[in-house]
């Protein structure tokens, strides 16, 4: 018998990863070209070339043992010295080896940081539309997620909201910017209000507050938007990243903890993090994975890929009749459901073999996620199949 914990899980377990299966078998039933799979944030773009060449490199320049061996439980320090100091040049931080952690992903490194902070009871403070997952994680270790109510006009923050919900519980913040699923970038005034409310609050309450900054889509932004790093406006900043959309590696499973001198109890958290990467069972990170990619620290995927699709897909839907905010990252459309019901709406989308999520799974009823992280002609063959469904309703 599975526990009580899990059997909750298991029942609602991803609506996400249930819509991948669903694809896989309509695919089977009307054949893949005539199924437009919207459903999973899976990189359509291919990882740059560096990353072959590094692998290759990796091989020939190191003894085998060492390349599949283990390390500290942080990460190889040549790989945490390099990741310190590209960070150091594109943001002009002071950060160390010691100041990163390497991760089994960005999911990997959420769980560690909330198993070295969090107790039972605690609450972990977020701001709705939001990926998920954080549900879970937070309830790995007996946490209360506390959700903010979305501002379905920007999806900025709503900071009268989060200044009232904030209480001695509090004890991690989630920013996730750009976002998963509206793919809106948070402004720097936005996070230096959030910053002013965080240090307010940490007096009040006498306590520390860790901002806790997931950013796998960090380099996925466009039309010029900038996006802020956090650890320079508030000292209490903990960055969690990931190479799975930056590089295409979803499946390597490789990223890192970002823990800054300059918060609270620096010291204790970074053994921390690294004992709780231990206990958790991962060890650490993926050995080959951290040497590839130091060595592709400057490599880039080829954003234009996921531009011209979101061009397309966004201005078609809106000529359909769709309401959307236009995303400034990530690779999703945040689209408002054309009646009250998501998964009413997801479903009568599936009518027309399109696999779309509904922003409940998000925290935010009335609206669907459609990932555009896929082939250009899918969304090309998709689109009659989206107006069909508007005229439906209209």
């Amino acid at each position: 018998m599975i526990s009580k914990k899990m059997e909750n899980m298991v029942k609602n377990g991803s609506a996400i990863r249930a819509m991948f299966e669903e694809g896989k078998k309509m695919a089977a039933k009307y054949g893949a070209e005539n199924v437009y799979d919207f459903s999973l944030g899976n990189p359509s773009v291919e990882p740059p070339k560096e990353i072959e060449e590094a692998v290759t490199k990796v091989l020939s320049d190191y003894k085998p043992n060492y390349i599949h061996g283990y390390m500290l439980n942080a990460g190889y320090e040549e790989v945490r010295e390099k990741i310190a100091d590209s960070l150091n040049k594109r943001f002009g931080t002071a950060f160390a080896a010691r100041n990163i952690i390497m991760t089994v992903g960005a999911a990997g490194g959420m769980n560690v940081i909330m198993k070295s902070l969090l107790n039972p009871g605690d609450e972990v403070v977020v701001f709705s539309p939001y990926f998920g997952e954080y549900r879970s994680y937070a309830s790995n270790f007996d946490a209360k997620i506390v959700e903010i109510s979305p501002d379905t006009t920007s999806f900025q923050p709503k900071l009268d909201e989060f200044e009232a919900k904030l209480t001695d519980k509090t004890r991690i913040v989630i920013v996730n910017s750009p976002n998963n699923p509206t793919g809106v970038v948070y402004s720097e005034d936005t996070i230096k209000k959030i910053a002013a409310i965080l240090e307010k609050k940490q007096k009040e309450f006498g306590a520390p507050i860790y901002l806790l900054s997931d950013e796998p889509y960090r380099e996925l932004a466009f039309d010029g938007v900038e996006v802020p790093y956090l650890t320079k406006y508030y000292n209490n900043t903990i960055v969690g990243y990931s190479f799975s959309k930056s590089l295409s590696l979803p499946g390597e499973r490789i990223g890192y903890l970002v823990i800054p001198d300059e918060a609270e109890d620096s010291e204790n958290v970074i053994l921390a993090a690294g004992v709780a990467t231990r206990i958790l069972g991962f060890v650490n990170a993926p050995s080959l994975m951290q040497l590839v990619v130091s060595k592709c620290l400057d490599a880039k995927v080829d954003l234009e890929v996921y531009n011209r699709n979101r061009e397309l897909l966004y201005n078609s839907l809106i000529e359909y009749g769709y309401e959307c905010v236009k995303p400034e990252g990530a690779f999703y459309l945040f689209v408002k459901a054309l009646e009250e019901d998501d998964k009413a709406f997801v479903a009568k989308a599936k009518e027309h073999r399109l696999l779309i999520v509904p922003g409940s799974t998000f925290g935010c009823a009335g609206y669907v996620r459609i990932a555009y992280c896929v082939d250009y002609d899918m969304i090309k063959r998709s689109l009659p199949e989206f107006k069909a469904l508007a005229e439906e309703y209209k």
